[in-house]
């Protein structure tokens, strides 16, 4: 596209010449554009100048087009009904619209959430194709200002100003362990009960390598307490860690959130955690995305698709402990 060419022409240019096209009057044309006829026989000479050619001669009171200007006429009505059409804000139809969506969910929470928008989308939506990954590490800010992402859901913390993020929900810690472990018919466990097992260390925030070396929140104060607890896996692969506490005596740190249908395949209890081991109550979780898509209407719709979800899901994953 000449897009130098096309800078020195006025578009306005182009309105003109519709209502010259459609009136076939200089002085009618002026009264719908709201200027003096004067001014509109300027713009006139101004698209003669630019198009090199006179575009109307006149007999009696009426212009009559000439070849060139016919073939505007033909053509100039789609053209600024499709600008039209670009710059309306219309109200969003799910139902017509086709296109993809790119999310960043932590695994855990993407086994629910996944499965409950998708099967609202393919009735209201058919045309919306989610991309979930569960990359949700330091360069998702970075994702999501270049256009990887457009979503992503992570921990509540300082982010960048064009970065928006808005609540989401609540997730409360909580141990893991297989339904028939010993400890998983206690009425209320003990740091001490805790450490007297192995444990598998699930990194729900991290996709890429792991290490035992790195401490995660539950190490850190085991560490200010003088405690250490022993792992015998560590992995970012939420069925293999699964599969594991399912397999053995091993206890896992996770959330009390998700994983409804997963806990009663894999026969997996959830138990508070111990009194006496200090923890943050809930763990905030926001949905986050960049400014520029602050006011597209697709993005504002599934932000409240995904937060009407979420609140379904929680009010179906209430249940006692």
């Amino acid at each position: 596209m000449n897009l130098q060419r096309l800078s020195r022409l006025d578009l306005n240019l182009l309105v003109a010449l519709q209502a010259l096209l459609e009136e076939r009057s200089v002085t009618r044309a002026a009264e719908r554009l709201f200027v003096t006829q004067p001014a509109m026989s300027r713009i006139l000479q101004r698209l003669r100048d630019h198009l090199g050619d006179q575009l109307f001669t006149r007999r009696g009171n009426t212009l009559v087009a000439t070849p060139r200007a016919e073939e505007f006429a033909r053509q100039l009505p789609s053209l600024l009904d499709g600008i039209m059409a670009m710059l309306a804000q219309e109200e969003f139809d799910p139902a017509t619209y086709e296109g993809e969506i790119a999310l960043a969910i932590p695994e855990f929470f993407a086994f629910e959430l996944a499965a409950h928008i998708t099967e609202k989308l393919s009735q209201v939506a058919p045309g919306l194709t989610l991309s979930v990954s569960s990359d949700t590490d330091s360069t998702v800010e970075e994702e999501l200002a270049s256009g990887v992402l457009d979503f992503a859901i992570d921990l509540e913390r300082p982010h960048e100003d064009d970065i928006i993020s808005a609540p989401l929900t609540q997730v409360t810690p909580a141990v893991w362990m297989r339904g028939d472990h010993p400890l998983a018919s206690r009425d209320e466990l003990k740091l001490a009960d805790l450490l007297d097992y192995p444990f598998v260390q699930y990194y729900l925030l991290i996709s890429k390598r792991v290490s035992a070396t790195t401490a995660a929140r539950f190490d850190r104060t085991l560490g200010e307490m003088g405690l250490k607890r022993r792992k015998i896996l560590v992995t970012n692969q939420l069925m293999t860690a699964m599969e594991t506490v399912c397999r053995s005596d091993a206890l896992m740190v996770a959330t009390q959130y998700g994983l409804s249908t997963e806990r009663e395949f894999f026969s997996i209890a959830q138990r508070p955690f111990p009194a006496d081991l200090p923890h943050q109550g809930t763990i905030s979780f926001m949905l986050m995305q960049h400014r520029r898509t602050a006011h597209s209407a697709v993005h504002s719709w599934l932000a409240a698709a995904l937060q009407a979800a979420v609140k379904e899901m929680d009010k179906e994953l209430a249940k006692p402990w």
